[in-house]
């Protein structure tokens, strides 16, 4: 369970990354009122909440029911997870995420925040790679939804004090930061192909 935690944490705290959210939260709000910049990044929360949540539960009934199996999906989970750390480490997730905040619309609650930049692909895949991993363990899918509370509060925590945190660490701690996430992204998608691949019966071992 131990384990369980620590990977859980690791991996959505990496692919929601709420230190790179912080900047962009501040440049979507630009020209709002500190209540309604709260109020904004509120919502968004709550919007990714519910997503992720449906997706932790449902998501293995929803494979199953267009004919996806958890191995296939743990493989091209990983394969998605492993792309979006090449993104981070050469800073091509940071441009498409600037890209959709010039796109934003007036209240970029629920798009572009919510989703897809709090609630993405990857993020989706790993609330559904995590939830499975200990099919029928109730506890288990607890914990991993209880992580991905943290990790909300963490990013909620963050927009509130984003206009401190991009003074202090500034372009360059934010770019080293992000390249630092994408390399343990990169070992934990490189171990989702790894599971899958085993339940598969393709390699053997432990992991």
């Amino acid at each position: 369970m131990t384990e369980l935690l620590v990977s859980a944490f690791v991996t959505l705290f990496v692919i929601i990354d709420p230190i790179g959210l912080a900047p962009l939260f501040v440049a979507l709000t630009r020209g709002m009122t500190v209540d309604e910049r709260m109020r904004v990044g509120l919502r968004a929360i709550v919007a990714a909440f519910a997503i992720l949540t449906l997706f932790g539960v449902f998501g293995e009934r929803l494979l199953k029911a267009i004919g996806i199996s958890i191995p296939a999906f743990r493989i091209s989970g990983g394969l998605l997870l492993f792309l979006t750390a090449l993104d981070m480490l050469f800073e091509r997730r940071s441009d498409r995420r600037e890209r959709k905040a010039d796109e934003a619309l007036p209240d970029p609650s629920i798009f572009p925040l919510a989703m897809p930049l709090i609630a993405g692909p990857g993020a989706l895949a790993t609330m559904v790679l995590l939830s499975t991993q200990n099919t029928g363990d109730v506890t288990a899918l607890v914990v991993v939804h209880l992580v991905m509370v943290a990790v909300l509060a963490i990013t909620w925590l963050l927009f509130r004090i984003s206009p401190l945190v991009e003074r202090v660490l500034g372009h360059i701690g934010i770019v080293v930061l992000t390249r630092l996430f994408g390399i343990l992204l990169a070992a934990l998608s490189v171990q989702f192909v790894l599971d899958g691949l085993r339940d598969y019966g393709l390699i053997g071992g432990t992991g």
